[in-house]
C-alpha cells in the first residue's frame, strides 16, 4: 500500500471532521469576530447561516461535533461562541510559521499582517537561490534553503506555507517533512503527496481563477 496521501487533510481526528466542516467553522469564526466589533451580544443560527450562505441545520451540525453551544430560543453568546471556536481551531496558540520561496508571492505572503494578528509568526524565510541569500524581508533575513533542518528546529517551527515553482515543490515538501513539519501550506500550482500524518491545504490561485473564468464562460451560453 502506498504510504504517501494526495493533497487534502490527515491526521488525528480528521476523519470525522470534514474539509468542508473546518472551513465553515472559519467563516464562522470571522463572522462572530464582526459581530463582536459591533458590539453584538447574542446571535442565532439563522444569523450565522444568511451571513454564510448555509443553512441555519447546518451551522448546528457543524457546531454540534465539537459540543453543545447556546441555547434553543435564545441563540448563542456571540462571546463565547468566538472564544469556543478559537479553541477548536487552535487560534488560541501562536505557531511558528516559515516560508520556503522568496518570490513575489513569498515575499507578499511575508508581509502579510493577518497572519500576525491570527497568532502566525513568520520567522523563518528561505530560498534555494544563493543570489536571494542575506536579503531582507520584512526584518527577516533569506536563509538557505538547505540549512532547513537546523534552522526549523532553531526557530521552532510548526507551519511551512511554500511558495516555488511546481517543478521543485514536491522536492521541497520532502525535506520539510523529513525535517519534522506536520503542516503545509501550498501555493505551488501542482498537487503535492506527503506521508500520512502530515497535512496539506493547497491555494491553487490558477484553479480559482479557472473557475472563474468557468462560471463566466458558462453564463455566456446560457439562453436569454
Amino acid at each position: 500500500m502506498n504510504p504517501y496521501h494526495k493533497d487534502g487533510i490527515r491526521g488525528q481526528g480528521a476523519a470525522k471532521i470534514s474539509d468542508a466542516t473546518v472551513r465553515r467553522l472559519s467563516k464562522y469564526y470571522r463572522t462572530l469576530q464582526s459581530a463582536m466589533a459591533s458590539n453584538k451580544i447574542t446571535i442565532s443560527s439563522e444569523e450565522i447561516a444568511h451571513l454564510n450562505g448555509v443553512t441555519a441545520a447546518q451551522v448546528r451540525k457543524d457546531l454540534s461535533f465539537f459540543g453543545a453551544f447556546g441555547r434553543r430560543g435564545l441563540g448563542y453568546n456571540v462571546a463565547d461562541l468566538h472564544r469556543n471556536i478559537s479553541h477548536i481551531l487552535g487560534l488560541h496558540r501562536t505557531w511558528n510559521v516559515c516560508i520556503v520561496g522568496a518570490g513575489n508571492i513569498g515575499r507578499a505572503l511575508a508581509h502579510f499582517r493577518q497572519f500576525q494578528e491570527q497568532g502566525f509568526h513568520i520567522k523563518l524565510v528561505m530560498d534555494s537561490d544563493p543570489t536571494k541569500w542575506g536579503q531582507s524581508i520584512d526584518g527577516l533575513t533569506i536563509q538557505r534553503f538547505d540549512d532547513c533542518k537546523e534552522l526549523m528546529h532553531l526557530e521552532k517551527i510548526k507551519i511551512a506555507i511554500i511558495a516555488v515553482p511546481a517543478s521543485a515543490a514536491q522536492r521541497v515538501v520532502d525535506k520539510l517533512v523529513e525535517a519534522g513539519i506536520k503542516a503545509i501550506l501550498n501555493f505551488a500550482p501542482v498537487s503535492i503527496f506527503v506521508p500520512s500524518g502530515v497535512t496539506v491545504r493547497n491555494e491553487n490561485m490558477a484553479i480559482e481563477i479557472e473557475a472563474l473564468s468557468y462560471a463566466l464562460t458558462s453564463k455566456s451560453r446560457r439562453p436569454t
